[in-house]
């Protein structure tokens, strides 16, 4: 390492067992099933700094006893937080603090960016947060530079007093970026990450930053990432490929391309596509449920095996408030292509956005039923600081304060819950429609059948379905418990 660069370390915190609050999970809260993804936004800044470590401690089982033996290895510590898990990290800093006291620590992710004052305010043992894309930020610091001279950055001074220094521009050189896998291959092992639609083990990571669509609860293009799209060329994604095979060999059976918009270029999308199929790998990626039949035919010719796609609500008119900019037909025209075309699909939907009632849910449910997806994932709208979604549910005196205290909606235990209510519609009452749409959907023939079938004909998918159904029920059991206790609570 050089003698100019800190030694540094990037942290996810010890969090709740099984609470998936990494840097790459779209909804931090613990999933319904064991769910990790790559901690990508640490990982990139982690690629930039010369000799700095990644520790991705819920995936890897790391205490905070692991953490601080640490400690005294590093002068710089680049913690990821979000905002349920925001008092949680902060008191991880703290320990690393007592233990070297000497230690820069900086905090990154989508709440510190919307509310740096708020939160230096809160933790005197951080010293300085990252705003926007924060990749180049990191390394300056870890450079040594003076953090009145890094932009992008709040911090505390030697007095005490918060500064805020000018906003860093986007990064538009992605082709300049280093790649995230050789971090992964050195500091992760890959085959503690499992997403259930995901064959194992897979690796996901991102060829580009930003959205061009206006979701009204999307975090990430609202709060860091911009609704520009900025992306790697086909052919730098392709080295990349390349190094990733050279790096992982057979041990991966699926990549998975994380970028919000990553089919928004389709011929982008087609060309790296066809550099997959070259190189003999199986891949997936998130789409808009708006993609045409011959581009979809094109992704998979060339070894596409799976799409994410957010379907979200089964009411139009809730779908154009949060403006999804998607109408119910395309997405059964998109479904019907797919099914032909044997594209397996994961479809996400999400209860509680403006303005559910008991109508629209059901809605949502048959919806689901009708597209048929290969599975499917119920999130409650978590209207996260930072997104319209949070400003419209303040002004409208739609969000439930006491839940947002406590870490948005999330329990003690890492399961979402509802910090969202309306006149017509309770918390509690969007809660229950989670398990019941879960119920609903996999509880019918056609998914049962489909999951046998899998099961029959791969052994590895049997021990991991099995594993699987287990959680799902714990997680139900959980979940209701949970919720029953809040309702006794609420009614003393």
């Amino acid at each position: 390492m050089g003698s100019s660069v800190k030694a540094t370390l990037f942290l996810s915190p010890p969090s709740f067992e099984g609470f998936d609050g990494g840097a790459g999970s779209r909804y931090q809260a613990k999933r319904e099933i064991t769910s990790y993804w790559f901690p990508t936004w640490l990982a990139q800044p982690a690629a930039l700094v010369p000799g700095s470590k990644l520790m991705d401690a819920p995936a890897h089982g790391q205490t905070m006893e692991d953490v601080l033996a640490l400690a005294n290895q590093y002068e710089l510590f680049i913690l990821h937080t979000s905002t349920p898990s925001l008092n949680n990290d902060i008191a991880c800093a703290a320990a690393i603090k007592a233990r070297n006291p000497h230690a820069q620590i900086g905090l990154i992710g989508a709440h510190v960016a919307v509310l740096p004052a708020q939160t230096l305010q809160s933790a005197p043992p951080i010293d300085f947060v990252c705003r926007n894309e924060f990749d180049y930020t990191c390394l300056e610091v870890a450079q040594g530079k003076p953090l009145s001279e890094v932009t992008g950055i709040s911090w505390r001074d030697a007095a005490g007093k918060i500064r805020h220094n000018p906003e860093r521009e986007l990064i538009h050189d992605w082709d300049a970026m280093p790649s995230v896998l050789p971090v992964y291959q050195r500091d992760l092992e890959i085959e503690r990450y499992f997403i259930g639609y995901l064959q194992h083990p897979y690796v996901s990571f991102y060829t580009g930053r930003g959205c061009p669509a206006k979701c009204s609860f999307c975090l990430w293009p609202q709060t860091i990432g911009g609704h520009q799209y900025r992306a790697k060329s086909p052919a730098a994604v392709l080295r990349e490929m390349e190094l990733g095979k050279a790096l992982f060999g057979d041990r991966v059976r699926e990549w998975m391309f994380d970028d919000d918009t990553f089919t928004i270029d389709k011929a982008r999308a087609v060309e790296i596509a066809k550099g997959m199929k070259r190189l003999g790998l199986t891949w997936s990626c998130n789409a808009r449920a708006n993609l045409d039949y011959d581009t979809l035919k094109a992704l998979r010719d060339n070894g596409l095996r799976l799409l994410l796609v957010g379907f979200e609500s089964g009411n139009q008119e809730i779908l154009n408030r949060m403006k999804k900019g998607l109408r119910l037909e395309t997405a059964r025209q998109f479904m019907r292509n797919c099914r032909k075309l044997g594209i397996r699909v994961h479809g996400t939907f999400m209860i509680g956005l403006p303005v559910e009632t008991q109508k629209t849910i059901e809605e949502t449910i048959r919806f689901a039923e009708e597209l048929d997806p290969f599975s499917i994932q119920v999130s409650i709208a978590a209207p996260y600081p930072g997104t319209e979604l949070h400003r419209e549910a303040t002004e409208n005196g739609w969000l439930d304060a006491s839940a947002l205290t406590s870490g948005n909606g999330l329990s003690g235990s890492g399961l979402q819950l509802s910090s969202l209510h309306y006149s017509h519609l309770r918390s509690d009452e969007i809660e229950d429609a989670v398990e019941r749409m879960y119920r609903r959907f996999y509880f019918r023939q056609k998914p049962i059948l489909r999951f046998l079938g899998e099961m029959a004909t791969d052994r590895q998918m049997l021990v991991r379905r099995l594993r699987e159904g287990s959680e799902f029920f714990g997680y139900l059991r959980e979940r209701r418990q949970i919720v029953r206790s809040r309702q006794l609570q609420t009614q003393v």
